[in-house]
């Protein structure tokens, strides 16, 4: 049996509770109450794989890799490859990516590494003029924020792996899409008119955004031969062909040519690498949360989260109740206050990994959960550590939404989670010759180096890799998975997952209800909620407890798959993403 789940919402309806699919399974708050409602299709059902990721095209490219025989890391390349295609907005071969696989075989839960690296002629002062921090924008736009990208290369180390299929013929449909054209969704033709102003400055990016000055239509057909050319090279060469040659040479020359120029040189592409990392697993409700550590803050983040609210009876509060929403927003405020201090690259500064999420120090901090309001004020804490005579300054580095992400378990029972973005829609508006965007990650490190003669340990320095909050997520329960959940969203990817993992382990939520829950999210003290939705019928209570509270768009991109007797696949409403599973 083949399933596919098509989205319900579209973009014109883009706030709205999706409406309620004709085989529904619902969770409806009474009339005149102030709690959620979710209104969710009921998620796709499969015996033998499934995925789910954010464009249908991207999704089929991965499923029919599958149906062959595939692997979830073959199925991972061929849905990357047509995701930098189709919603190049988003992620794309100019990118980098976290990659969170459980092998079957092994039983083992590997994270690869695909973050993006400052050149090596980045200085800690990269985004100051005279000593005072850029605008944000003023630094994305162009090459100064370009990163040595990763993808490519975390594909290939993927493939080499755990790959079962030839790895030119993961390219096949990528590259017909490419030449043969594919249909302008309505996301990206939205995205684009929105951005024209900034796609315009790059003659590159203008000439394939905005042909004769005006932005893609939704509909149209849109080809990039360029961009089939770069997958045959990287089909034929592996990743070399990227890192090397023709393709690099285009790479370096936009970011050096550009209006803004950037220092990144062939000697950062040729010496870039993707690095095995030790999983961060977090215990909660007899699982372990496993996902992706440092230069992510969204591991350590989601599972700080769940650690500060594992002696709350979240299952008897409900999803309606306010003073769960209020636990769940003051524990993740004091989670991304340790974010804020301790967390970047751990290959250039030394992060408490073990401390962050050691229960003995999150029981103590969940003390401070314990009243009935909102608390004051929030800071930072001190986890076990060997460096504990180490101080470091706060940071509060800029993180917009953008990124895509790709859930898979195939036929074996290898399951794949990976989050992959360009960072900022389009990145750095930048179109390489290769007809790729490049990244604008080196913005996600703190433009200011030092508060107050501290220094900040998400400064700026040659070939450290920047702090993200990108949270690819395996929840693990007697050694094998429970649910592969992932998000795009910049630093609210951490609220994201959190809520979904709650959703469905505390709420008993199905995957499609849990994806469709509307967001409450709370970082820095100010609760969002997501406008036009139920929960905004929560803003008056949250509001009662001492929270400010704002109405305003969550668009996330959830793709989630639950694995027990069946596969379970839910796609987030809010984007274009579907589920398919057989």
């Amino acid at each position: 049996m083949r399933t596919i789940l098509m989205p319900t919402l579209t973009l014109s309806i883009l706030l709205a509770v999706p409406a309620v699919a004709q085989d529904a399974a619902d969770t409806v708050a009474p009339e005149g109450a102030t709690g959620l409602t979710v209104e969710a299709a009921a998620p796709v059902t499969a015996e033998n794989w499934m995925i789910a990721a954010a464009n249908p095209l991207a999704a089929e490219a991965g499923a029919n890799v599958l149906r062959q025989g595939g692997s979830a890391a073959d199925a991972m390349v061929a849905v990357q490859s047509v995701l930098g295609l189709v919603e190049p907005q988003s992620s794309g071969l100019g990118g980098g990516a976290f990659l969170v696989y459980y092998d079957a075989a092994t039983g083992e839960v590997t994270t690869l590494d695909g973050r993006e690296t400052a050149p090596m002629a980045a200085t800690p002062t990269l985004f100051q003029v005279d000593g005072e921090p850029m605008g944000f924008f003023d630094a994305v736009v162009g090459g100064l924020s370009v990163g040595t990208p990763g993808t490519p290369m975390l594909m290939e180390e993927a493939h080499r792996r755990w790959g079962n299929l030839n790895w030119r013929s993961l390219f096949d449909e990528a590259i017909g899409h490419a030449e043969e054209g594919f249909a302008v969704s309505p996301r990206l033709a939205t995205l684009v008119a929105d951005d024209a102003e900034r796609l315009s400055v790059s003659e590159a990016t203008a000439a394939y955004f905005l042909p004769g000055g005006f932005p893609i239509a939704e509909g149209s057909t849109l080809t990039n031969s360029a961009y089939a050319g770069t997958l045959r090279a990287i089909a034929a060469g592996g990743a070399d062909a990227f890192y090397d040659g023709e393709i690099a040479e285009g790479i370096v020359a936009t970011v050096r040519g550009a209006a803004q120029p950037g220092v990144l040189a062939m000697n950062d592409l040729e010496a870039y690498d993707v690095v095995e990392r030790a999983a961060v697993c977090a215990p909660y409700r007899g699982a372990d949360v496993c996902g992706m550590g440092p230069p992510s803050s969204g591991a350590l983040t989601v599972g700080q989260i769940l650690g500060l609210l594992e002696g709350f009876d979240l299952a008897a509060m409900g999803p309606d109740s306010a003073d769960a929403w209020r636990l769940i927003g003051d524990a993740s405020r004091l989670a991304f206050a340790d974010r804020g201090r301790y967390m970047a690259d751990s290959d250039f500064v030394p992060v408490p990994t073990a401390g962050l999420i050691d229960p003995a120090y999150l029981a103590d901090r969940a003390e401070l959960l314990a009243g009935d309001d909102a608390l004051p004020e929030v800071t930072a804490g001190t986890p076990p550590w060997d460096h504990a005579a180490l101080v470091w300054a706060d940071d509060r580095s800029i993180e917009l939404p953008s990124t895509s992400h790709i859930s898979i378990v195939d036929a074996d029972g290898n399951a794949l989670s990976m989050t992959t973005t360009i960072e900022n829609g389009f990145g750095s508006r930048l179109m390489a010759p290769g007809g790729f965007l490049l990244n604008n990650e080196l913005t996600d490190f703190s433009f200011a180096t030092q508060s107050d003669g501290v220094p900040i340990a998400n400064r700026v320095e040659p070939g450290k890799r920047p702090r993200s909050s990108m949270a690819p997520t395996i929840v693990m329960q007697d050694g094998a998975p429970l649910l592969v959940v992932g998000s795009p969203g910049g630093s609210r990817i951490i609220g994201y997952v959190a809520k979904t993992i709650i959703a469905h382990m505390d709420w008993g939520m199905d995957v499609q209800q849990a994806v469709a829950l509307p967001h409450l999210v709370n970082r820095f003290g100010t609760y969002d909620v997501e406008a036009g939705t139920s929960a905004e019928g929560l803003s008056e209570a949250l509001t009662e407890l001492g929270f400010e509270v704002n109405a305003r768009d969550l668009t996330s991109g959830l793709h989630v798959i639950a694995v027990g007797e069946t596969l379970q696949g839910g796609a987030d409403p809010r984007r274009e993403g579907v589920a398919i599973g057989e």
